[in-house]
Parts: structure tokens; sequence; C-alpha cells
């Protein structure tokens, strides 16, 4: 099945001109990741598209200290229309019933400006840790979900994507991709959490994934219902 949406995404894209992706998230996604060794998702992602990647994830935030500490307004000073916005976040955040708002909040600034906004659920943790291949989602993967049903942009579930890319690899090369902790991919495991990203956009639909180059055909997998 992936193979046969690839050509209809790209039907689409033809010479780009000025639009530019953001990225607004944790460690996960940051440059540098969570420190040495490891290596943020969205350092990978400019490889898989048509239109320049600036990544201004930052390791240790929330959503709400994201907020707090301007850094979804300095997106937003940034962004002109036409731009994308991909917002993902879960793994700092603790207080539950304020982590959609603040995604809410930022998602909707951002399309007033007449940006494109895409929400993403959170990374997993290695689901091989126990030495059982353990695939039940974060508390807030729901919620990311929810918060882009009810800011009305675009959603890619990243967790089960990921999982589904983790799934069929040896425990010790999984195992392998989180050389510090259960949270921080290496380069080649954030490559692969990058791709796992991509295949997602492209079934999910978004219009970003009408800017994915053909070298992403090469990422293998079916789309998940």
């Amino acid at each position: 099945m992936w193979k046969a949406i690839i050509p209809l995404a790209l039907a689409f894209v033809g010479q780009v001109a000025g639009q530019t992706v953001y990225l607004a998230g944790d460690s996960t996604t940051a440059p540098g990741g969570g420190g040495e060794g490891t290596e943020g998702w969205g350092q990978y992602l400019h490889y898989s598209l048509k239109i320049p990647v600036v990544n201004k994830a930052f390791a240790g935030r929330s959503a709400r200290s994201f907020t707090r500490e301007g850094r979804f307004d300095e997106i937003g000073k940034l962004i002109k229309k036409g731009d994308f916005v991909v917002i993902e976040f879960g793994h700092n955040d603790e207080t539950v019933h304020t982590f959609p708002y603040y995604l809410e909040q930022a998602a909707k600034s951002y399309v007033a400006k007449g940006a494109h906004v895409l929400i993403s659920s959170q990374t997993p943790n290695n689901p091989d840790e126990s030495g059982v291949f353990v695939s039940a989602p974060s508390r807030f993967v729901d919620l990311a979900k929810t918060a882009a049903a009810n800011a009305k942009v675009d959603y890619v579930d990243h967790s089960a994507y990921a999982l589904a890319a983790y799934k069929p690899l040896p425990v010790q090369t999984v195992d392998s991709y989180f050389p510090n902790d259960h949270t921080h991919t290496a380069p080649k495991g954030a490559d692969l959490v990058a791709q796992a990203f991509v295949r997602g956009l492209v079934c999910g639909g978004s219009l970003l994934s009408n800017y994915v180059k053909n070298a992403t055909s090469a990422i293998e997998g079916a789309c998940l219902k």
C-alpha cells in the first residue's frame, strides 16, 4: 500500500518556493537528542522533504514549559503564510488536563497566521526494554489526537508508526537504538523514527505529504488502519 500511495503524493509536488517546516518538541525531536550518543528524529526529517526543515525543538521541555518560555511564540514570529509546523510533545508532560490546552493554543495561533499545523503523537520508549515487546501507547498519545481534533489540524500517530517500525526488529537491535536510557535514540534509531513519521505523514494524507521526496519510497511498511 505504501508504494501505491507515494506516486499519488508526489503528483502534487511542483516547484517549491519559500515554504518551511518548523518543528516544536522535546529532546526526542531536538538537535543533540538527550545527550551524548543520541539524536532527535527531527534532525533526519529534511532528508525526506523537498522543503527546508527548521528544528526548534528543545530538550527537557513539555508543552507547558515550551509555552511559558516563549518558544511557541518564537516560532510564531518566524512563520509565514503557507509554512508548516509539526508539534510533538508528551515525554516531559505531567499535568494531563493542561497538555491538550497548550497544544491547541499553539496550533490555533499558527493557523491564524496562515500556517499548516500538524500535531504528532510522541515517540514510544524502548518497547523491548523488558525483553517482551510492549505496544501500549502513552496516555499522551490520545490526548495529542484530541488536541488535533479540537484545533481542527492534521494529526500523525507517530507513536503507532514508530512501534510498527520497531516490532519486526530483533530485541538486541532495538536495545542498541537506546544507548543511554529508554527514551532517547541513537542516530540510527532517530533515523528509523523519522522514517516512521514520514510513513504516517503520507498514509494520513496531510498536505505536508505532498512535499515528500522520491527517496521516501524506499521506506517499507503498510499504512496502519
